[in-house]
């Protein structure tokens, strides 16, 4: 039995072990949606197998604290790196100022098999927000404000950024570059119930040129959208993108005909009114979830102050205090021995 775990103790099983994560990582890049999560947690498996039986069997490890202490927080680290693939979760949305964020309406969902977060509790509605541009179109801070309840159901202001993340259930939300406007539109069809909905334009300003988008009335035909906006961009100057300095009008076309709706206007299609409710902006988040991150940060200290200790004690400090002492007392024997020679040739000079 001893063998067997010696053997798993090897190096060229460590060398495996590397080789295959390196290519598990290189398939991973990106986080496509077609490579499954085992690429990654198979070689890690190994790692974990190898780097136990190394802890167990080498004496230069387990007999000396330091070093056995930045093994087994080696260790850790690796076992929680799959348990967080195995349970991470990734996915993006685009949430419009007023709206109620929603589990259905996530994009690019990207989840470990082992995922058991409690995204359905997850809850809070998207305030205005305000970007920041430096001179060139050099996006700066990002200030989302949301509204979430506290533990006594009231309502608490948070502002989110793209390094100050919103932190619900373990679900962390980012804002990102993406973000645009939004036409709140009402299609008011001859025979049946109005229908109130939103549609988002392309991201602003990455693609201010092209602020289109189509939607289809229930039972009518192909509508196509094109916002005209007027907004504070200047690309040689700073300047904030904000909804509140914002406007712009709607052109709708038709098979037919071409109109242009101002905001609270409307204008009659055929089968339908379609009306301009509102004009309002879309902000998009990242949603990141692995439940490993705050205890792997903790391991990493104790493995660094497992390492430091290690060193430490192998330099010891207590040779180095010696050594200087004797280099004092030797250099303060020279200095005598130098005073006592010149009183020796003094004394033979006045003789």
């Amino acid at each position: 039995m001893l063998t067997i775990i010696q053997k798993l103790a090897s190096l060229k099983f460590t060398l495996v072990g590397m080789v295959l994560l390196g290519v598990g990582a290189s398939l991973s890049y990106g986080n496509p949606t077609d490579i499954p999560v085992w690429v990654l947690v198979v070689p890690m498996i190994l790692l974990v197998v190898n780097l136990s039986a190394a802890i167990l069997t080498n004496p230069r490890i387990n007999q000396q604290s330091g070093l056995l202490v930045f093994h087994v927080s080696l260790l850790v680290i690796v076992i929680l790196a799959a348990v967080g693939r195995l349970t991470h979760m990734d996915a993006h949305i685009e949430l419009v100022v007023g709206s109620v964020f929603a589990r259905q309406n996530l994009q690019e969902i990207k989840s470990g098999p082992l995922h058991g977060g409690n995204l359905d509790d997850v809850s809070f509605v998207q305030g205005p927000f305000s970007v920041q541009y430096a001179p060139g179109m050099q996006r700066g801070l990002t200030h989302s404000q949301v509204k979430i309840k506290n533990k006594r159901g009231e309502w608490q202001d948070k502002v989110v950024g793209d390094d100050r993340p919103l932190i619900i259930n373990g679900y962390r939300f980012y804002t990102t570059f993406n973000k645009g406007f939004t036409s709140v539109l009402t299609w008011v069809p001859d025979e049946g119930e109005a229908v109130t909905g939103t549609v988002n334009m392309p991201s602003y300003p990455l693609f201010e040129y092209k602020q289109d988008n189509r939607w289809t009335p229930p039972g009518g035909d192909e509508i196509k959208f094109w916002l005209q906006l007027r907004t504070n961009m200047d690309e040689k100057n700073a300047w904030v993108l904000e909804q509140g300095s914002s406007s712009g009008v709607l052109v709708v076309v038709t098979s037919a005909n071409r109109y242009e709706v101002p905001l609270g206007g409307f204008v009659q299609l055929g089968n339908g009114r379609l009306q301009f409710d509102d004009l309002r902006m879309w902000m998009g988040y990242r949603l990141f979830y692995d439940p490993t991150i705050q205890w792997m940060f903790f391991v990493s200290i104790a493995g660094v102050m497992g390492l430091g200790y290690y060193f430490w004690k192998k330099m010891n400090v207590q040779p180095w205090m010696v050594e200087a002492s004797v280099a004092e007392t030797s250099k303060k024997m020279m200095i005598n021995d130098n005073h006592s020679t010149k009183r020796n040739v003094a004394m033979e000079d006045q003789s």
